[in-house]
C-alpha cells in the first residue's frame, strides 16, 4: 500500500469531518434460533434450522431472538396483563400464556417477586422496560447486557439484577427446549416478513442513494415475537435500531418504513450540526406546539431528523397531491413545520447525483428561514389531545446519544457556510477549493479546530505527510489541542498514527491509536479504526468492542 493511501480511503468515501458522533454500542444481533430433532435412538442432536433470510444488506436482519422470547415468557409467567382483546390474542399466545402461568419452582417465584416489585401502573411502561431488556441482552443462559452501564437505555437501569433471575428461570424451566419447540411458528413469521421488509429497504435506500456497509457498526433488526401481542414497538439505542413485531396477517409497512428511514437519516443532522443550526429559529417556534412529541422539544437534532423522515415518507408513499397537502398541513399543526420546506426541496436532491449523506447540507440550505417564518405566522398549532388511549403498549421509543453543535464552531453564519463548503470540497477530492474555504475561517478565527482539521485533510489529499503531521499534531497536543471537539481530536490521532506507521515509527503509532480509545465522546468509527490498527501491530484480528 502506497504511503498515505490508507489515510485517503476514508476521505474517498465521505467527508471525514462530518462523521457522526455515534454511540459506543455493538448491536445485540438477533440470536439465531437453534432446532433439535429426535434421532432414532431418542438422543437429541442439533439439526439445521430452516434458513432464515434477511434483507439484502448485512446491516439489516429479520429473525427471532431467544433472549426476547425468554424475557416475554418470564413476563407472562409473572402475571403481566395487557391487550386482552381477541384481536391481540392468537391461539399460540393464549396457549403459551396458560402454560407459563402454571409454571412452578423457586426461579419462577423469584421472577414473580421481581415483577411485583418493579411493576408500573401503566402496562405499556412496564412492557417497555422488558422489551428494552430483551433487545440489549446477550445470549442465553447469562443474558448479560451487551452494552456498558452508561450506554443502557434509562428504562433498563430500573431492572438491575434481572439478568441473574432470568438466567435461573431459563435453566429451571428449560426455556431453551421450549424455544426450539416453537421454532416452526417463528420461522413462518420470519419467512412471511422477509420480502416486504426487503422491498422497503430496497426502495428507501435506493431513493436516498445510500449503500449500507455490511460490516459497519450500525444495525437495523426486525425481531419477531408473537408473545408481545398485536402491537409494534420501534426502538433505537445509539446506532442500533430494532422493531419488535408480533406477527399476524397484516404487515405494518408504514411503521417499518418509518423506522428504516430513521435508521438512514437520523445521523445526518448530527453530521452537519453547524448547517442545521442556521434553521434553529423555526424549531424554536415549533417547540411551542402542544402536540409535538415532548422528547423532541429539547432535542433539535432529533426533531430535524423526524421532519426529514416525514418529508421523505411523503415521497415514498402512494398518495395523491391532495393527500400530501393534507398530511403536510397536519404536520404543521402538530409542530413538524420543517416537513413542508424539506419536501419542497427534495426534487433538487432527486435531480442530483450525490447520496443524501453528501447532499444533506444543500437540502438544509434550501430552507428559507425568512419565508418560512412568514408562512408559520399563519399556522395555528392544534391543541393537545383531550383523550388518551387506554393500555397504549405500542410505541416508538428512543435512547439517542444527543450531539449538539460542537462548541468549537462559532455562531457565525459566514464561518458555518465556509466550513460546510470546505467539507463538500473534501468529499469531491478538490483540495485547492477546500483549502480556500478553510483559510477563510482561519483568517477570522485563527484557532478554529475544524478549519485546521480541514487543512490536515487537504494535506492528506496532497500526499503531504509532513504538513499533515504538523497540523494533526497541533490538534492533539499543546494549547491548540481540540479537547472540546471529540470528533476532531479522535480522527487527528488516527491520522497521526497512520502517518507514523508509514514512516516506520510503530511505537509512536501505537501510542496515537491508544490515544483514540481514550477520547471521551469520540466517534465509534474512529475507535474501530484505532482497534484495527492496534490489531495489525499485535498480529491478530481486531477484537469486536461490546
Amino acid at each position: 500500500m502506497k504511503k498515505l493511501q490508507r489515510q485517503m480511503l476514508l476521505i474517498g468515501l465521505c467527508a471525514v469531518m462530518a462523521l457522526p458522533a455515534a454511540g459506543h454500542a455493538q448491536a445485540p444481533a438477533p440470536v439465531p434460533a437453534q432446532m433439535q430433532t429426535q434421532t432414532p435412538t431418542g438422543a437429541q442432536t442439533p439439526a439445521p434450522r430452516p434458513r432464515t433470510r434477511s434483507a439484502p444488506q448485512g446491516t439489516v436482519s429479520v429473525d427471532g431472538s431467544e433472549a426476547m422470547f425468554t424475557t416475554i415468557c418470564a413476563l407472562l409467567a409473572a402475571g403481566f396483563e395487557s391487550n386482552f382483546s381477541s384481536d391481540n390474542w392468537t391461539a399460540f399466545r393464549a396457549q403459551m400464556r396458560e402454560r407459563l402461568r402454571q409454571q412452578q419452582g423457586p426461579a419462577v417465584e423469584a421472577v414473580r417477586e421481581f415483577y411485583r416489585q418493579h411493576e408500573l401502573r401503566d402496562p405499556g411502561a412496564t412492557l417497555s422496560r422488558y422489551l428494552w431488556f430483551g433487545l440489549v441482552s446477550g445470549p442465553a443462559p447469562a443474558f448479560q447486557p451487551v452494552l456498558r452501564r452508561d450506554e443502557l437505555p434509562p428504562d433498563l437501569i430500573a431492572l438491575g439484577g434481572f439478568s441473574e433471575i432470568l438466567s435461573n428461570y431459563y435453566q429451571e424451566q428449560k426455556i431453551g427446549q421450549l424455544w426450539r419447540q416453537v421454532q416452526p411458528i417463528y420461522s413462518r413469521e420470519v419467512e412471511r416478513l422477509h420480502d416486504p421488509v426487503s422491498q422497503i429497504v430496497f426502495v428507501a435506500s435506493g431513493y436516498l442513494r445510500e449503500i449500507l456497509e455490511p460490516s459497519g457498526p450500525r444495525t437495523f433488526a426486525v425481531v419477531v415475537e408473537p408473545l408481545v401481542g398485536g402491537i409494534t414497538n420501534v426502538r433505537n439505542f445509539g446506532d442500533h435500531y430494532a422493531l419488535v413485531l408480533s406477527g399476524g396477517e397484516e404487515i405494518p409497512a408504514d411503521v417499518v418504513r418509518h423506522a428504516f428511514l430513521h435508521f438512514l437519516l437520523d445521523p445526518l443532522p448530527m453530521m452537519y450540526p453547524h448547517v442545521t443550526a442556521v434553521k434553529r429559529p423555526l424549531f424554536e417556534k415549533a417547540a411551542a406546539a402542544p402536540r409535538l412529541a415532548p422528547e423532541l422539544k429539547d432535542d433539535y437534532a432529533s426533531y430535524f431528523a423526524e421532519c426529514t423522515v416525514r418529508a421523505v415518507e411523503l415521497k415514498l408513499k402512494r398518495m395523491s397531491p391532495g393527500e400530501r397537502e393534507a398530511a403536510m398541513s397536519r404536520d404543521d399543526e402538530d409542530g413538524y413545520v420543517l416537513v413542508k420546506p424539506l419536501f419542497v426541496a427534495l426534487p433538487k436532491f432527486e435531480n442530483s447525483e450525490p447520496s443524501m449523506k453528501l447532499f444533506f447540507p444543500d437540502l438544509v440550505r434550501a430552507i428559507d428561514v425568512g419565508g418560512e417564518t412568514k408562512r408559520l405566522a399563519a399556522v395555528k398549532f392544534a391543541p393537545s389531545e383531550t383523550t388518551k388511549l387506554v393500555d397504549e403498549t405500542a410505541g416508538e421509543e428512543v435512547a439517542r446519544r444527543r450531539s449538539a453543535a460542537p462548541p468549537t464552531v462559532p455562531n457565525d453564519r459566514e464561518v458555518i457556510t465556509a466550513l460546510t463548503e470546505g467539507e463538500r470540497r473534501i468529499a469531491e477530492k478538490n483540495p485547492r477549493a477546500a483549502e480556500t474555504s478553510f483559510q477563510k475561517v482561519l483568517t477570522k478565527y485563527p484557532d478554529q479546530a475544524r478549519a485546521w482539521y480541514g487543512i490536515g485533510l487537504v494535506a492528506l489529499l496532497d500526499h503531504d505527510a509532513a504538513r499533515a503531521k504538523q497540523v494533526f499534531g497541533r490538534l492533539t497536543a499543546g494549547e491548540h489541542a481540540a479537547t472540546q471537539d471529540p470528533m476532531v481530536l479522535a480522527w487527528s490521532h488516527v491520522y497521526l498514527a497512520r502517518i507514523y506507521d508509514d514512516e516506520g515509527n510503530s511505537e509512536v503509532a501505537k501510542m496515537e491509536y491508544q490515544s483514540v480509545l481514550s477520547v471521551e465522546g469520540g466517534p465509534e468509527q474512529a475507535k474501530q479504526a484505532a482497534q484495527k490498527g492496534l490489531a495489525v501491530f499485535a498480529g491478530d484480528k481486531p477484537i469486536a468492542r461490546p
